[in-house]
């Protein structure tokens, strides 16, 4: 079994689809020690299919329009961060104290980006935070062993995962708790009618027009699953509270074909009740339990929106004692043995692109528009969720395929002939005018015959329309 037949399967799909999907191989793309050009693949490969598939139900037609999955936007679209410009300027990936410290037994890796981050950070170690660097951090870190401070940055609220082996990671209860997980958990939440589907309209083939989605995430994950839908059609409304707002550059990477809305929802639940009551799909990125006082659990969403589609997506998954925890792409590979897999003597090292962000996005996209094509059938409202620590056991584990050195190896998917060249992302980029200046940006990996090739809107400014639907 292939890892696209793997990703397919766990989505629930019709294993005769896959054949659908055609490969462009471009060697030189994604190289890592682990098989990740394979994990974008068959991310990607069934995000499009999905999508392919509802659009073939809305426009009536027997067939699904074929896939074509090409390394090079594969490459480019996974590292689209590293891609952006705007007006020119590059934006900064990381802050200064989120990296890899060097600690009394071994490495620990933070994440300080945001500010309020940061300051739980060096609270926890006991610096100033109006005057700590990065010198004084490694000062203190160096002191202190791994797991002493992977505890106590948590304890505060603050984001330090301790370096482990796959080996470490596999006995760890977290490790234990995920593995025996699925890729994507599914369910059906209750027993509401099946889903009217409109027929598609002239033009591009847009699978998800019509639907509302209700875009509760942050950072790049849960983002790149919405600006996915937003792709294919979906009005899509970001919500962000008004006193923790997204890094403008990260919106800008990832809000293109969204409205944004900042709504506080302890003072704003008429108007958030308002916008639920319209909404087909709710997708959160938050650590699960995190929305649960706002009456945002999948159960409580199902009972006020009979028919919804939940998407909710977290670090660690939401089953074993990591469960509540907050985490990021960067942390996960730290924590699963993937950075020391892919590092250099003792340093752990990283993958060459943030791929489980990017490839469970793909894959929660893909689960959403599945929920949407399977409601058509047998109604329900539906759960979907992936887990970044579960995609890191995928990509290290034998459902992957168990390849290294992948483009050594060649593709395990079908393919279209001999590998073609890589020059480049330039033909996966685009330019284009925004409110937020001149924007150059890596297009959607997401293609499907008859598919939209790019999105109808950029980005605006965040925060900048009002919580309601249009």
């Amino acid at each position: 079994m292939t890892a696209t037949d793997f990703a397919w399967a766990a989505l629930g799909g019709d294993p005769a689809l896959p054949s659908r999907i055609s490969t462009v191989v471009r060697h030189g793309t994604l190289e890592s020690r682990l098989p990740v050009r394979e994990l974008a693949r068959a991310c990607v490969g069934v995000c499009a299919l999905a999508a392919a598939e509802l659009g073939a139900r809305r426009a009536g037609r027997p067939d699904v329009p074929g896939v074509r999955v090409d390394d090079g936007a594969l490459a480019t679209a996974f590292v689209s961060e590293r891609h952006l410009l705007v007006d020119g300027r590059a934006p900064v990936a990381f802050a200064p104290l989120s990296r890899l410290w060097r600690t009394s037994d071994g490495w620990v890796r933070t994440h300080a980006n945001y500010p309020h981050h940061r300051s739980r950070l060096l609270g926890a170690l006991g610096l100033p935070a109006d005057t700590a660097d990065a010198a004084s951090v490694a000062a203190v870190l160096a002191e202190r062993p791994a797991l002493e401070v992977e505890e106590t940055v948590c304890a505060a609220g603050g984001l330090a995962v301790a370096a482990r082996t796959a080996q470490e990671w596999a006995r760890h209860p977290q490790g234990v708790a995920v593995a025996g997980r699925p890729l994507v958990e599914r369910a059906r939440l209750d027993s509401a009618g099946t889903r009217g589907l409109a027929p598609a309209g002239p033009g591009p083939i847009l699978p998800a027009a019509g639907l509302r989605v209700l875009d509760l995430t942050r950072v790049i994950a849960g983002p790149v699953a919405t600006r996915t839908l937003a792709l294919l059609g979906a009005d899509v409304l970001r919500v962000d509270p008004p006193g923790l707002p997204e890094l403008a550059d990260q919106h800008a990477d990832t809000g293109f074909g969204k409205r944004s809305a900042t709504l506080d929802l302890t003072t704003g639940r008429r108007a958030f009740e308002e916008l639920l009551a319209a909404a087909d799909v709710v997708v959160t990125g938050y650590r699960p339990g995190a929305l649960d006082r706002f009456g945002l659990s999948p159960e409580a969403l199902a009972e006020r929106r009979p028919g919804i589609v939940v998407g909710r997506l977290s670090a660690w998954g939401a089953h074993g004692p990591w469960g509540g925890r907050r985490g990021f792409d960067s942390l996960v590979q730290v924590a699963t043995g993937i950075a020391a897999r892919e590092g250099s003597g003792e340093r752990p090292g990283a993958l060459p692109a943030q791929a489980l962000d990017h490839g469970t996005g793909y894959l929660l996209a893909a689960g959403i528009l599945r929920a949407v094509t399977e409601q058509s059938d047998e109604g329900g409202s539906r759960l979907v969720e992936p887990a970044l620590a579960r995609t890191a056991g995928w990509l290290m584990g034998e459902d992957m395929g168990g390849a290294e050195a992948a483009d050594a190896a060649g593709p395990n998917d079908g393919s279209l002939g001999d590998p073609d060249a890589y020059d480049g992302p330039g033909p996966w980029l685009a330019e284009r005018d925004s409110e937020l200046g001149r924007l150059r940006y890596a297009l959607s990996p997401v293609s499907f015959t008859g598919g939209p090739p790019d999105w109808a809107r950029p980005p605006g400014p965040l925060g900048s329309d009002s919580p309601r639907w249009t």
